[in-house]
């Protein structure tokens, strides 16, 4: 009856971008800007000196800022002026690391003797200093020691980028040779500017160059070629009615000025080779929100997450009227630096004016500035950065996630519970309650808790509702088998925020029906690209041969920006590993294997791809192939829960059922939430073991309540004569899913071997009066009722 069948990976995401280095698995960590400055030949970049002859002021003030000098070369000069000898090795396991700054080098002294790096370029030294050195085919590298700017001390650049995430394991270092740390795949773009890649993907190698180090005045202003010509141009002490530059600043809205800046401060997914300023955000980037790790629950930074995400928490922001140009300048100074409670002022004057009965601190302490209460500073890879959510100190949430909270980061000799007894008593709104209550919510999803899920579908509808808080929770809420969770979704999807829409239309490709299909198909439509690709990608698989041609044209418009986007980094294996995706999904299996043979070909280790790959392969019912690759992932992971899964159904489909056994029990035990393999492990062993598969479809009806779970469990039950469970199990069913007939006649069954033949023959004329019950299935009820019947009057 219920027959094993070797299923598709569980491990589908439709983008996977460049992490922080870090082992951890799951969605990436870094993510970058796109290569924003290819243009037309008419749009010639002149560079930062050419802008110094009528904008000397502008100049100055830029030339040294920590913009212009995002990265630079490696002097002499530098090296004796910002650094001090480095006067002990950094031990990495049996290699160690010595920068001579005075030669320009870091040395390393291992097993293989001794190897000289040239230190090449600089980049940072706000807080830390990284150096680069060149390598094979192009690459520019990390070197292995950075230099802490605030200390001034040497130390192991891989290590410090290590997380530390409260209730799990801490990460493993990257060792510094290895992708994520090439300047050319994972930085470069926000520290230099007018920059080519020339990346070949057949030979693998970079042909990388750029116009200036560190971001000049054209990557905010644009090409100034034409700007430069018609001012010339034009008669002396005039100023051309066009200058054909792009201003910024004022002659922007407050979100296009947050846009700008937004390219190089968030952990964004790139879509697009070239973003300038005016254009919009999410038509060039999406957004890493709260379901990564790198927060904590209640969205203050854990690990590197630049700034957009907590940016978009901020009351400030939501009102419109902020801009980051109120409290820094175009080359990222602090405006307010002497004064910073001024930055306040414009929208709160009474409280800046009379700070200290706000604040309960007194005056000219740092307890009294806005800054210290509401953009704590925190530190992650000796790297200090301040919450931009604007939001007020929350010791509850630290008592409740280890989040940090901005009275414990001054008073570090007291405890959070101290800190909040005084915020209690300070303040009679209980302003912290909705903030841990969407906390808790996000805290819940990531565990997977759905105990919660009434809570986390109620909020999603909340008018008043977080957009970042709403995204993370629906991009969570994947994880949950509950159709209660769909209704909710479709209704999302007219969410006013493209973030929203966006990750509900992702969430939707899911679920096929038709109504789901009417909303993707409004999605290839929405006037924000990353809604559009994400439903182009949402409708890989859908037949094109019945569409209306306004649809089909919408669809393939989309589905143009979606295969743009994902080639955009040809340079990463997740662009490829994502395209393999797609055309999975599409049915175009030799694509998709190309894909995924490009993107191992670029990261060997890469599990998932090779699970999928595993999957194209038996979709064409090439299960050798399948096999081989399935084996070579468990030789990178032994105890991947994909990788075990699969090959268990390939085993009991060679009919190899010990072999199977043991990998579905390996990805049971790797993840004991994979109700897909508690299923068909429980499945697999009722032969032999009826007890012990009833457990495991116990467990997986339980983890993922739905009518072949419910019934396959329900059928054993029967099997194993425990009519009373079965029963139960099977009165759920008809609670939850009306029309499944097969539950209806089980449970007929169960009650006509109890000698219950009228309880029977009242369940099933209940069932053919349910509405919705399809015509073949009333057939059958009906059989089974004309018998029972007969049977019945024939004992009268």
């Amino acid at each position: 009856m219920c027959k094993v069948r070797l299923l598709l990976a569980v491990l589908f995401v439709t983008y996977l971008a460049m992490a922080v280095p870090s082992s951890r698995t799951g969605l990436a960590s870094l993510v970058l800007a796109s290569e924003r400055h290819s243009v037309s030949p008419s749009e010639r970049y002149t560079g930062s000196v050419s802008c110094r002859e009528c904008h000397e002021k502008f100049y100055k003030l830029w030339s040294p800022s920590r913009h212009a000098k995002a990265m630079q070369p490696f002097t002499a000069e530098l090296a004796k002026s910002q650094l001090t000898p480095q006067a002990q090795d950094t031990v990495i396991g049996k290699y160690r690391y010595k920068a001579d700054i005075v030669s320009g080098v870091v040395r390393e002294n291992g097993p293989d003797g001794i190897k000289t790096y040239p230190i090449a370029h600089v980049l940072g030294g706000k807080n830390v200093y990284y150096f680069l050195t060149p390598m094979e085919r192009g690459r520019l590298q990390t070197l292995p020691v950075a230099y802490d700017v605030n200390e001034k001390k040497w130390f192991d650049m891989s290590k410090s980028g290590v997380r530390h995430f409260p209730g799990l394991v801490p990460d493993e270092p990257v060792h510094w040779t290895d992708w994520p740390y090439t300047f050319n795949t994972a930085c470069y773009n926000c520290h230099v500017s007018q920059l080519d890649t020339n990346y070949d993907l057949e030979s693998d190698t970079y042909h990388t160059q750029w116009a200036e180090p560190g971001i000049n005045c054209e990557t905010c202003h644009g090409p100034c070629d034409e700007h430069i010509r018609v001012c010339q141009k034009a008669p002396k002490g005039t100023v051309p009615k066009d200058l054909k530059t792009i201003r910024g600043g004022r002659s922007f809205t407050e979100t296009q000025n947050n846009d700008a800046c937004a390219t190089c401060h968030a952990k964004a997914v790139p879509l697009t080779e070239r973003f300038m300023p005016g254009n919009r955000f999410f038509d060039h980037f999406d957004l890493v929100t709260l379901e990564s790790d790198d927060s904590y629950p209640d969205g203050r930074d854990l690990g590197e997450n630049y700034t957009l995400t907590t940016w978009l928490l901020s009351p400030c922001v939501k009102s419109g009227k902020l801009s980051c140009l109120h409290c820094h300048t175009s080359s990222g100074r602090f405006r307010q630096k002497n004064d910073p409670n001024q930055s306040c002022s414009p929208c709160h004057q009474k409280r800046v004016e009379n700070a200290t009965a706000h604040t309960m601190h007194e005056a000219d302490t740092p307890g009294n500035h806005c800054i210290s209460c509401h953009m704590p500073m925190t530190e992650f890879a000796r790297m200090h950065r301040s919450d931009h959510s604007m939001l007020p100190p929350t010791p509850a949430t630290t008592m409740a996630f280890e989040s940090p909270n901005a009275c414990n980061h001054c008073h570090k000799d007291k405890d959070p519970v101290w800190a909040n007894e005084w915020v209690k008593k300070w303040r009679k709104r209980d302003y912290q309650a909705p903030l841990i209550q969407r906390a808790e919510l996000i805290d819940a999803a990531r565990k997977e808790d759905w105990t919660r899920l009434s809570d986390m579908l109620a909020y999603i509808q909340k008018k008043d509702r977080d957009a970042v808080f709403s995204a993370s929770l629906i991009r969570l809420l994947r994880a949950c088998p509950d159709p209660a969770v769909w209704p909710v979704m479709m209704d999302a999807a007219k969410d006013p925020s493209p973030l929203v829409r966006s990750s509900v239309i992702e969430s939707l490709g899911r679920i096929p029906s038709k109504k789901t299909s009417e909303i993707l198909f409004a999605a290839t439509r929405d006037g924000i690209r990353l809604v559009r690709i994400k439903a182009a990608a949402a409708l890989a698989g859908y037949p094109r041969f019945a569409l209306k041609d306004e649809d089909k044209e919408a669809l393939d418009k989309a589905t143009e920006e979606y295969l743009s986007a994902m080639k955009t980094r040809p340079d990463q294996w997740t662009s490829h590993y994502n395209l393999g995706n797609y055309y999975l999904d599409s049915g175009d299996m030799p694509t998709a294997l190309t894909a995924y043979d490009t993107a191992l070909k670029l990261e060997p280790r890469a599990v998932m791809a090779m699970v999928n790959a595993a999957m194209a392969h038996a979709q064409v019912g090439e299960n050798t192939r399948a096999e081989g690759f399935l084996k070579r992932a468990l030789g990178v992971s032994p105890h991947n829960a994909a990788a075990n899964f699969n090959l268990g159904l390939l085993k009991a489909e060679q009919k190899k059922m010990s072999e199977a056994e043991a990998h579905l029990h390996t990805a049971l035990k790797a993840d004991p939430k994979m109700h897909e393999a508690a299923f068909n492990l429980g499945v697999l062993v009722a032969g032999d073991r009826p007890s012990e598969a009833i457990d495991n479809l116990f467990k997986a009806f339980e983890l993922s309540p739905n009518p072949k779970y419910g019934y396959t469990l329900a059928f054993y039950l029967h099997q194993n004569k425990e009519f009373d469970r079965a029963s139960l199990t099977l009165d759920f069913m008809i609670e939850h899913w009306p029309t499944h007939a097969d539950a209806y006649l089980l449970l007929a069954d169960i009650r006509e071997r109890q000698d219950k033949k009228a309880e029977a023959i009242l369940l099933l004329k209940n069932a053919l009066s349910t509405k919705g019950m399809g015509e073949r299935d009333r057939f059958r009820l009906a059989v089974k009722l004309r018998d029972l019947e007969g049977s019945e009057s024939g004992a009268q």
